[in-house]
């Protein structure tokens, strides 16, 4: 089992930058994938970025140039620098975790760009 638990949400205008963070717990011995997917009300559960274990990333097209995404393994804790912030940016972010052949998801946490 393994425990999820987002930090960094917050109010930011816009241009603004915040800095996610996703810490995993439990009896967890090496996580596959980690990665942040962000949901509007009424809408698809949306990518946001994506990073494996050796560190391969990958970026929505929407988030590329102004986002970043790193982890620290040691740590079990994945990070998502949001800068140049816009108000489409605003919506609940989710941390995500693959471990062991199942999908974990963070409680979500609030963005917030004001224009």
């Amino acid at each position: 089992q393994v425990q999820l638990v987002e930090s960094g949400g917050g109010l930011v205008q816009s241009g603004g930058s915040l800095r996610l963070s996703c810490a995993a717990s439990g009896s967890i011995f090496s996580i596959n994938n980690m990665g942040w997917y962000r949901q509007a009300p009424g809408k698809k559960r949306e990518l946001v970025a994506i990073i494996s274990s050796d560190g391969y990333t990958y970026y929505a097209d929407s988030v590329k140039g102004r986002f970043t995404i790193s982890r620290d393994n040691a740590k079990n804790t994945v990070y998502l620098q949001m800068n140049s912030l816009k108000p489409e940016d605003t919506t609940v972010y989710y941390c995500y975790a693959a471990y062991g052949g199942l999908i974990y998801w963070g409680q979500g946490t609030q963005v917030t760009v004001s224009s």
